[in-house]
């Protein structure tokens, strides 16, 4: 089973920038299906922003035009590119694999006013 690792959060200030990574642990699974969710305390986990099996993305209206998910395939590693960020970005930012059903332990992202 592909292990996620999951590095770049952080505390940041309102308008600031954060870059993501997820790395997969084996180069024997294609990424092509990898995203990112968010879960803030209380709330449910919500899409981010995922590349679909059809090679597209797909981003929650959130983030539209402030975060960009972008891939590595020699690397085996997914980004999220976040700027322009809000207080309401924050929350625990999770890779996900999606052919193989397999989450990351998440990374900590903060957003202070």
């Amino acid at each position: 089973q592909v292990q996620l690792m999951e590095s770049g959060g952080g505390l940041v200030q309102a308008g600031g920038s954060l870059r993501l990574s997820c790395t997969a642990s084996s180069r024997l699974f294609s990424i092509r299906t990898m995203g990112w969710y968010r879960q803030a305390p209380d709330k449910e986990r919500e899409l981010v922003a995922t590349f679909t099996s059809g090679g597209s993305t797909n981003y929650a209206d959130s983030v539209k035009g402030r975060f960009t998910i972008s891939r590595d395939n020699a690397k085996s590693t997914v980004y999220l590119q976040m700027n322009s960020l809000k207080p309401e970005d924050t929350a625990r930012y999770y890779c996900y694999h999606a052919a193989l059903n397999s989450w990351g332990q998440g990374t900590q992202v903060t957003v202070s006013s």
